[in-house]
């Protein structure tokens, strides 16, 4: 199975969760979804969703001088997004459930 295809339909929640335990730049929520495991999130994919999810009023931003380069933008979950993490985190763990229970051997029709 291609996961690529599964990550188009969970990004925007795994970026607002990542979000959700702390503020982020582009390349930092991108690592940080790498290190949780979706080694195969492209970088164009996630700066996409920031802007997206940013346009969609879940997201504030605010930019951090840095010493060693180019000003850094800082996305942060505002309340929408907080509240859209809370309903997208319940609507998975029923849908992940539901699949659990299709794949598992005892959920299988004989």
């Amino acid at each position: 199975m291609d996961t690529t295809q599964l990550l188009k339909g969970v990004l925007d929640l795994a970026v607002l969760a990542v979000l959700r335990e702390e503020d982020g730049y582009g390349y930092d929520i991108l690592r940080r979804l790498r290190d949780a495991g979706l080694t195969e999130v492209g970088d164009a994919s996630v700066y996409g969703t920031l802007r997206r999810l940013f346009a969609a009023g879940l997201l504030t931003t605010y930019v951090v001088p840095s010493e060693s380069g180019p000003h850094r933008k800082y996305y942060s979950l505002n309340a929408a997004g907080r509240d859209q993490v809370a309903r997208s985190g319940k609507l998975w763990r029923s849908f992940a459930s539901t699949m659990d229970t299709l794949l598992d051997d005892r959920g299988r029709a004989v």
